[in-house]
């Protein structure tokens, strides 16, 4: 699982829409205080984050910048089960 935490200067949904009907995206946000986002990402590599990211017409205008950080999600809520990852061996 991935957290891609952007910093943008204006708002936008329809690349958002997008990567949510892939299955890609599970929830977005604004970030606290309004400086930028936070989107959590799900069942891909990070080959496959990064090539998303680089399709984000925020970063292609260079008014965005995103930070990639992977993690695994070892543990979950009830409703994200289907998300839980295990450790590597």
């Amino acid at each position: 699982m991935f957290v891609l935490e952007l910093t943008y200067t204006a708002p936008h949904v329809a690349w958002l829409e997008k990567e949510y009907a892939a299955g890609h995206f599970l929830a977005a946000g604004r970030k606290v205080p309004r400086d930028g986002g936070v989107i959590l990402a799900a069942g891909t590599d990070r080959a496959t984050v990064e090539r998303i990211v680089a399709e984000d017409p925020f970063v292609r205008a260079g008014v965005c910048e995103y930070r990639v950080t992977e993690f695994v999600a070892t543990t979950t809520a009830p409703a994200l089960e289907q998300y839980r990852e295990q450790l590597p061996s």
